[in-house]
């Protein structure tokens, strides 16, 4: 019996040695990320990239990202995939165009042994998604508002592309807004294209179509930018603006004298950096403790501006 106690300790260890041994040698190494999102001309996605990048660096100093837009645009992100894949990319950061048809996509990178971790939207099929507390952003961001007009009034929701971002930050307003039932809803169905321009074009049409409003929320705040320059144009006053994103642009509004008096902020930065520290654990078989992992949000207005940090 001592005889074989002896035995079998020495050869526990060398299983162990040999386990780790060839966890060791087959451990996976981080060489080339793609990254798709929505517009790199929004700050918000050059934040998330950087971050990604970042963290891909820390990993890895050699690794190579590839960043590029899909304009939201569903065929063209697909396509950008495919070339992902031709390329050999270990790991896909993807803010997805629409979250549900770009599934046949994420199968296809899937399928060629990729890991797809999903970024500020959902997508369907991702091994894993990153993003904001959405639908929280949006009800800080109504909750103030409609605190701002004194709980009565009108008010617009300036909507954007149909992503699971943008869907939850709207549902999350009329949640804050349901809540005053002297508060009514004259438009929600605008989209304001996550752009300054955008924003602007739509504003427009709401000053001209309606005489009187008294808030504004739209879901980025580009659009929260390009409709405080549309109402400055047709000298209109007395309107709230609200939105979602903590962008350095709507800092600066933030301490001048504009329209725009609160967003939700959102950590673009620390998206792209855990979206790629997740891809690469599960690259070497660590799974995280949930699938989805939700960002909170700060609501910044004009008391509290000073002290946030932004991107």
């Amino acid at each position: 019996m001592k005889y074989l106690k002896k035995a079998a300790l020495p050869g526990a260890l060398l299983a162990c040695g040999l386990a780790f041994g060839a966890h060791a040698a087959y451990a996976k190494d981080l060489h080339a990320v793609g990254i798709s999102v929505g517009s790199l001309g929004n700050p918000y996605f050059l934040s998330l990239v950087k971050g990604a990048t970042d963290s891909a660096h820390a990993i890895n100093p050699d690794a190579r990202v590839f960043a590029v837009s899909s304009d939201y645009d569903l065929g063209k992100q697909s396509s950008q995939i495919d070339n992902f894949i031709a390329s050999g990319v270990d790991l896909i950061l993807l803010a997805a165009a629409d979250p549900h048809a770009i599934g046949a996509a994420v199968k296809r990178a899937k399928a060629a042994g990729i890991v797809v971790v999903a970024v500020d939207v959902e997508a369907d099929g991702a091994d894993a998604t990153i993003q904001t507390d959405n639908k929280q952003a949006g009800r800080l961001s109504c909750a103030f508002l409609a605190s701002a007009i004194g709980g009565r009034g009108a008010v617009i929701i300036q909507n954007g592309p149909q992503t699971s971002s943008v869907i939850e930050r709207v549902d999350g307003c009329k949640e804050s807004l349901a809540k005053h039932p002297d508060i009514r809803i004259l438009s929600d169905n605008q989209n304001g294209k996550i752009s300054r321009d955008g924003g602007l074009d739509v504003m427009m049409g709401y000053l001209t179509r309606f005489p009187d409003f008294q808030g504004l929320f739209t879901v980025a705040d580009p659009q929260a930018i390009g409709s405080n320059l549309a109402a400055r144009q047709l000298r209109r006053r007395g309107i709230v603006i609200t939105s979602v994103d903590g962008s350095p642009d709507v800092v600066d509004a933030l301490k001048t004298d504009t329209l725009i008096q609160a967003t939700a902020s959102q950590n673009p930065a620390e998206q792209g950096s855990l979206g790629v520290r997740t891809g690469y654990d599960l690259m070497n078989g660590k799974k995280p403790a949930q699938d989805v992992t939700l960002l909170p949000p700060q609501l910044v207005d004009r008391k509290n501006v000073a002290t946030y940090k932004g991107w």
